[in-house]
């Protein structure tokens, strides 16, 4: 376990004691194309700063939006998308309704190919998918915040509720059913969707089956932050691009891998004779008291 939690905060590693990075943190800016120049994560009046967190040895992004590094996931859904010179351009936040007319979600970013007079001849759409975080990140960004050229090297082993990232929690309640409900209609639409991932996250999802990208209508567009130790800043690099086919990736994801039904057995057993103790010991207090 690291000494602390805390990788970036407002963009910028905790040990990054530039001019620009002390600015970030007192203007609370985010340096990664937010809809605003402030960060607005999770409270617009108080936000919560934290681009990133410490994962054992790697780095877990835990905001989409640091996602939006140089806008380099447009370009690479892009060539996923689109043919070589097509005209594109993106849009961020775009509503989607079901046939009902009731919301879907919003799309993260949806790419849109248009021609010489402006006309939208096609689109792709990315889902981005950070990790959520399990215990309490807020604590130790707080401390952090009121002292960070004293507190860069804080240690934060012990402390209650140490926060990590709950890649199950992720997958499950969050990137499965945005890829169910909104993906279910684009695909429907047969228009390709790209998910945008960090590694970390991508290795704790089910073994997905890989097809090549002529014939791929879902890719997965993988990333690590990579340290520039000359400038003390972490650079989102892409990883690898996965190609597969939606249908077949959402039936893994969805579907939990069955264990042994044995050990599920010996479970109930153990809750039937629990069950039958109780009912003995009951009886027999009954017949006590009468």
């Amino acid at each position: 376990m690291p000494k602390q939690p805390l990788a970036e905060v407002f963009g910028y590693p905790i040990t990054n004691l530039s001019s620009e990075a002390i600015r970030h943190r007192t203007k609370r800016l985010c340096p990664f194309n937010n809809r605003v120049p402030n960060c607005t994560k999770d409270k617009a009046n108080d936000p919560l700063g934290v681009c990133s967190v410490h994962d054992g040895d790697s780095i877990a992004i835990t905001c989409p939006v640091r996602f939006r590094e140089d806008w380099l996931i447009a370009d690479d859904a892009a060539e996923f998308f689109f043919p070589p010179n097509t005209n594109w351009t993106s849009l961020v936040e775009v509503r989607l309704n079901d046939k009902q007319g009731k919301s879907a979600g919003n799309i993260d970013v949806v790419l849109v190919a248009y021609d010489d007079k402006g006309k939208v001849t096609d689109f792709g759409c990315v889902e981005i998918q950070a990790v959520y975080i399990s215990g309490n990140v807020r604590d130790p960004f707080e401390h952090f915040m009121k002292s960070p050229a004293k507190r860069h090297n804080l240690d934060w082993t012990g402390k209650p509720n140490y926060p990590r990232p709950d890649y199950l929690s992720s997958s499950r309640k969050r990137l499965a059913p945005q890829l169910l409900f909104k993906g279910g209609i684009l695909h429907a639409w047969v228009k390709k969707q790209a998910v945008v991932i960090h590694r970390g996250f991508f290795n704790t999802l089910p073994s997905l089956n890989k097809v090549v990208k002529e014939e791929a209508d879902l890719a997965w567009l993988i990333y690590d932050l990579a340290h520039d130790a000359k400038d003390n800043l972490y650079k989102l690099t892409k990883s690898e691009t996965i190609y597969t086919k939606f249908e077949p990736s959402m039936l893994k994801i969805t579907t939990a891998e069955p264990g042994d039904v044995a050990h599920f057995v010996e479970v109930l057993q153990t809750k039937l004779d629990e069950n039958s103790i109780t009912i003995r010991q009951t009886r027999r207090l009954w017949r006590m008291r009468s």
